[in-house]
């Protein structure tokens, strides 16, 4: 894995500086608002009562159109073409728009509605990715924005104005900031008195009634519920935090933990809005069987979050996608100790503390998720070479995990590894740790090609306790395929025919993954878009979507997939993990 490739310090510093700037000068133009962080009451649908000439409050409406996207741009007007509707990331219902920023452009994209004289008007949106500002002018009293400076995940800008005594229509805005990457908006909201123009033709759906649990087993559930009128999806909570979207009135919740007692709650959605959650059912699952691959599912996704500022977005754990089920935290350092390895965290991924890091850790172990310390990247220099080197690296490993919840190592060591005495320091490690141990393994392309390889001897030496191999392709070059015909990188030829070599070669289908990069600014070469990704997995697992190249068999119980890494896909708005993830999880 690469750590510095895309690291340009001197450039960051100027981008931020130009923020800076440009954000203080929005400050004093607009005198923005601090953005509202409520993420409830966008969900009761409600009525809220409204001042001035508006009369009662059961006659306000969400006076704009398409507020949803779903009938794409309809209603809203987008600058020099910046906009698009999209089908991922989205709040609720199927679309969002996408707007992106690009040289004096902010990327605005804005919509007329029709209001009443001497009323005031709630004004609400979701957003997401970079710098999003809404806002409203023409009010004929004050006009009014608020901004967020950019998130990870969908959060709620707010604010509110009221119209003059002759203002009749009002513009509603929202757009990005110069420079600043593109960012999502969805369920915008102008609730108010209806100004003529009607309420937006879509309400949000009633609450989902008959919520019910299927079949449970140690890591995943079956829900179900009744379909709720007028609904285009719907948003599974467990435990408050959403896991899973559907289309449909079931779904398959992985990544559970067994013998755990879990809250599941159902919301639906449309280009109205998200509907309050239904009631909960509480589910408990089974204890699992003792197998060596702690809680992760029979299908899972990893990702390797960065202990370093490299351009991509800095997260901290908890910012980390749900769509995960691994998280390799990369990576351990080496010590003057052969074989030894520790950790340092990085202060510019923001931690206030190691405490604080290490409660990260723990609470996406009790969502179910496992997280693992990857050993080496491509400025690695772990040497595992004799018994001493062994054993040390199989003590301090276990110590790291012990000290910060852990659970287990990936084997990134992208500058060769004995597998003698490889193998020692693993069935060491895992004597420590027990049959919970998750390992993992991403060797690079040239070091599968033929079981004679170290990693690959690696690999079956330990495939009794081994959870996955997710081999890096990319940053490769042509490479054979498994029917001895060579492949370009970027194709899904290359990934189904390069897979086939570990699957035909000794490990289970369930030790395979294909791992790639979650952008173009991920590798230097090799990034295949996420729709080649599920082409390739739906190849390998059900004989779909395959290129010229198509195995002779199937291999359904493939693990799944790998990126590099979670930072570089929440850069790109996640939309790796968004098309990926759900595939993965909908595998046989």
């Amino acid at each position: 894995m690469d750590r510095v490739r895309q690291d340009r310090p001197g450039a960051r510093r100027r981008i931020s500086a130009a923020m800076a700037v440009g954000a203080a000068a929005a400050l004093a133009v607009t005198a923005l608002a601090a953005p509202a962080q409520s993420a409830d009451t966008h969900a009761t649908g409600t009525k809220a009562a409204s001042t001035g000439a508006a009369g009662a409050g059961a006659a306000d409406v969400n006076v704009a159109k398409n507020a949803g996207f779903e009938a794409d741009l309809s209603n809203w007007t987008c600058a020099a073409n910046s906009g698009v509707a999209v089908t991922s990331p989205v709040h609720g219902g199927a679309k969002a728009l996408k707007a992106t920023p690009s040289g004096q452009g902010t990327a605005e994209c804005s919509q007329i509605v029709a209001v009443k004289p001497n009323s005031t008007y709630k004004l609400t949106s979701w957003v997401q990715g970079g710098y999003a500002y809404l806002g409203a002018r023409g009010t004929g009293a004050t006009d009014v924005s608020t901004w967020t400076p950019g998130t990870s995940s969908w959060q709620q800008l707010s604010t509110s104005f009221t119209t003059g005594a002759n203002t009749t229509s009002v513009t509603v805005y929202t757009h990005g900031w110069y420079g600043q990457s593109a960012y999502y908006v969805d369920d915008v909201s102008v609730f108010g008195p209806d100004g003529g123009g009607g309420p937006d033709p879509v309400e949000i759906p009633p609450v989902p009634a008959g919520l019910a649990a299927g079949t449970a087993t140690p890591t995943s559930v079956d829900l179900s519920w009744t379909p709720s009128s007028t609904a285009t999806g719907y948003t599974v909570y467990r435990d408050g935090t959403k896991v899973a979207s559907a289309s449909g009135a079931s779904t398959t919740v992985t990544g559970l933990t067994p013998e755990t007692t879990y809250s599941f709650q159902v919301s639906a959605s449309n280009a109205a809005g998200e509907s309050a959650k239904s009631t909960a059912v509480s589910v408990r699952t089974p204890k699992g069987d003792g197998g060596g691959d702690g809680t992760v599912p029979r299908h899972a996704v990893t990702g390797y979050w960065q202990n370093f500022n490299n351009g991509a977005t800095v997260q901290k754990l908890r910012d980390v996608s749900s769509q995960y089920d691994i998280i390799a935290v990369s990576f351990a350092d080496a010590t003057t100790t052969p074989g030894q390895i520790t950790f340092n965290l990085d202060p510019a991924v923001g931690y206030s503390s190691v405490a604080d890091f290490k409660a990260d850790i723990a609470a996406k172990k009790a969502a179910g998720k496992s997280v693992i310390l990857s050993v080496g990247g491509e400025k690695g220099t772990i040497s595992v070479n004799s018994d001493a080197s062994a054993t040390a690296f199989a003590n301090s490993a276990y110590a790291l995990m012990q000290e910060y919840g852990f659970n287990g190592v990936d084997i990134d060591l992208e500058n060769g590894l004995n597998p003698t005495y490889m193998t020692k320091a693993l069935r060491q490690l895992a004597a420590k740790a027990g049959p919970k141990l998750v390992l993992t393994m991403a060797p690079q392309t040239i070091d599968m090609q033929s079981t004679s390889g170290g990693y690959f001897q690696t690999a079956l030496n330990v495939k009794d306790i081994l959870t996955v191999v997710n081999m890096q392709y990319y940053n490769s070059g042509s490479m054979l395929g498994c029917d001895g015909k060579v492949y370009s990188q970027g194709s899904v030829d290359f990934l189904t025919a390069l897979a086939c070599i570990q699957l035909e070669g000794g490990l289970d289908p369930s030790q395979v993954g294909i791992g790639v990069p979650a952008s173009t600014r991920g590798a230097g070469s090799g990034y295949v878009a996420p729709s080649v990704v599920n082409n390739a997995l739906d190849c390998l697992t059900r004989g779909t979507g395959c290129g010229s190249f198509k195995p002779s068999k199937t291999y359904p119980s493939l693990r799944g997939a790998m990126t590099w890494s979670t930072n570089w896909d929440a850069t790109a708005g996640h939309a790796w993990s968004n098309a990926v993830g759900p595939k993965v999880h909908s595998l046989p």
